[in-house]
């Protein structure tokens, strides 16, 4: 395997662990919590440490499949039915798009339950509309559920769903409830039905964490949570302390993984973006680069190749600045 397929296959691993540890960040039950009291009308005003309690089971974080047929368990072998998502044969379906985080919520007025789907975004895609995207995901969470939640044509058994979308580095802090509305074209026959079973909310996160009040409460905990420029600690300051969170071993951990992770995928940006933008520049310069990259132990033929030089050139540089480097 060459060295520039061996880095990329190293980034993209780097960059899958970290959305893998935003993944289990966000779906911890008290950051849940703090989301479902801004995005879903019925734990508005709540406390969200009184909110945990209606968190049904643990969350199914990067488990379940989006595509028709594989999101919901109808039965099990003898027939039976089964109410819960399909996370089965994940090595056979390795390839498959799955929801970041799903999970069953109970009102807090009685046994009714909806189903939470909570989506974390790196930017806006350019790709798709996102809301193109999160009309899907919402429609599939309620198509999945016949057969699980509700059977035959018992269609007022229907659970509602939200699709909760976070996207960070946007340019402002921003927040969108999209759902369905009724509008009257003729006469005056109301008809019956649930036009708000399908919810999407779209949260934005600028870089700048806002401060603390009550109107970017949530943004300010998730932009801390997610912040690639704090450290470990001041993030668990700012959940322990003005959040009041617990922050069990699992969290911290979780935590210090996803910083040490972040550090490496920006240095290595910042390095990528520094010889970009001197590749044109004099040769000087480009020793520098060299020297530097070499001090910080980059291999020659990864140096080589982000500066455009041969490995042979590369170790001329090195070796005419030895006595510096010692």
């Amino acid at each position: 395997m060459d060295t520039e397929m061996k880095n990329a296959i190293q980034a993209t691993d780097q960059e899958s662990q970290y959305d893998e540890k935003v993944k289990r960040l966000l779906g911890h039950k008290h950051i849940l919590a703090h989301i479902l009291v801004k995005a879903v009308k019925e734990f508005s005003g709540m406390e969200p440490n009184d909110v945990v309690q209606y968190i049904e089971g643990e969350p199914y974080i990067g488990k379940v499949p989006t595509e028709p047929g594989l999101t919901n368990i109808a039965s099990n072998k003898t027939g039976e039915r089964i109410v819960g998502f399909n996370s089965e044969n994940q090595e056979i379906n390795e390839g498959l798009v799955r929801f970041d985080i799903v999970f069953y919520v109970r009102m807090k007025d009685g046994p009714a339950q909806i189903i939470v789907n909570v989506e974390a975004q790196k930017d806006v895609p350019s790709e798709y509309k996102l809301l193109n995207r999160a009309v899907f995901y919402v429609c599939r969470l309620i198509s999945s559920q016949k057969e699980r939640d509700f059977v035959n044509t018992k269609y007022d058994d229907i659970k509602r769903v939200y699709s909760i979308w976070i996207c960070l580095n946007m340019k402002e802090s921003s927040m969108e409830y999209v759902h369905l509305t009724k509008e009257k074209l003729l006469g005056e026959y109301e008809w019956e039905g649930g036009t708000e079973l399908l919810n999407i909310v779209v949260i934005g996160l600028s870089n700048e964490l806002p401060e603390h009040n009550e109107e970017y409460e949530l943004h300010r905990l998730l932009g801390a949570l997610l912040s690639m420029e704090l450290n470990v600690e001041e993030k668990l300051n700012i959940i322990e302390k003005e959040y009041e969170m617990p922050v069990e071993a699992r969290m911290r951990e979780e935590v210090n993984s996803m910083c040490n992770l972040g550090e490496g995928i920006r240095e290595k940006a910042l390095v990528e973006g520094t010889v970009k933008g001197l590749l044109k520049g004099r040769n000087e310069e480009k020793s520098d680069l060299i020297l530097k990259m070499y001090r910080k132990k980059y291999p020659l033929q990864e140096i080589a190749e982000l500066v455009g030089k041969s490995i042979e050139e590369v170790q001329e540089v090195i070796e005419s600045q030895k006595p510096l480097l010692s």
